[in-house]
């Protein structure tokens, strides 16, 4: 049974956007998987670390899904909703939750990692990941790519320019790493179908992927989306290109 425009508007508008989980568009909408499985990856490198750090960990729910820790085990966010929600899911397994800035330095000490990980993180400070990280250490980490979602960000937006097109590259990054001192042992990218099946769906992600459409409320693109979910019950799912890639990088091993 099709839900009303005002009753999706309404559900969508009021439901929690806190944490990393995207339970909530069950049913609502779909995004392909990249093939990597960064999750597995993440924990398989994190069953064989001493002591690793998990940058911008969110609501601490991807780094949970490993199986296993290292013996020191600690995570950073800045958003306070995420702070009190990671740190009630990952301190019982013994994970440290360090509030940070997301902005240069880390509040750690030069090499205290042999691990640094990180999943869709906003900013990425290289300098600051090769100084933490201990000579031989890895830094593992899934990213949004170019142009990811970009017919949503579009439909709401408009055109963009040359230069946010650009933005987010996998060149860019693995250029970033290698300034940085580091070697890049691994750049896979890959384009991924997500569909959004409801007007719900929409207002949902981007109240909580809030770069996407910077300062977006219900009340300011009302229009548009009364547009939108007319198109939806009329045309079907609204198709957009989601873009990730995974980076791996190494420290090089100390002399002798």
């Amino acid at each position: 049974m099709k839900q009303a425009f005002e009753d999706l508007v309404h559900e969508a508008a009021s439901a929690s956007v806190e944490g990393w989980d995207f339970s909530w568009l069950e049913g609502r909408a779909t995004e392909a998987r990249p093939s990597w499985g960064y999750q597995r990856v993440m924990a398989e490198r994190l069953a064989e670390a001493t002591a690793a750090l998990d940058i911008q960990t969110g609501g601490g729910e991807v780094l949970a899904g490993a199986d296993r820790f290292p013996p020191l085990m600690v995570a950073t966010e800045s958003w306070p909703p995420n702070l009190a929600k990671a740190t009630r899911l990952l301190h019982p397994r013994g994970c440290v939750v360090v509030s940070d800035p997301d902005e240069p330095p880390l509040p750690f000490a030069d090499e205290a990692f042999d691990l640094v990980t990180s999943r869709h993180p906003v900013t990425v400070w290289w300098a600051e990941i090769a100084r933490v990280l201990a000579p031989g250490g890895t830094y593992l980490s899934q990213q949004v790519g170019p142009e990811s979602v970009f017919e949503l960000v579009e439909y709401f937006l408009g055109p963009l320019p040359a230069e946010n097109r650009r933005a987010r590259h996998p060149d860019d990054a693995r250029a970033g790493a290698q300034e940085a001192g580091l070697e890049v042992v691994d750049l896979r990218f890959e384009r991924l179908r997500t569909e959004f099946y409801d007007i719900g769906a929409v207002i949902y992600f981007l109240r909580k992927v809030i770069w996407m459409v910077p300062g977006f409320t219900v009340e300011g693109y009302l229009p548009k989306l009364r547009e939108l979910h007319e198109r939806l019950e009329s045309e079907g799912p609204f198709v957009a290109t989601t873009t990730r890639f995974l980076i791996e990088a190494r420290k090089p091993a100390a002399a002798g």
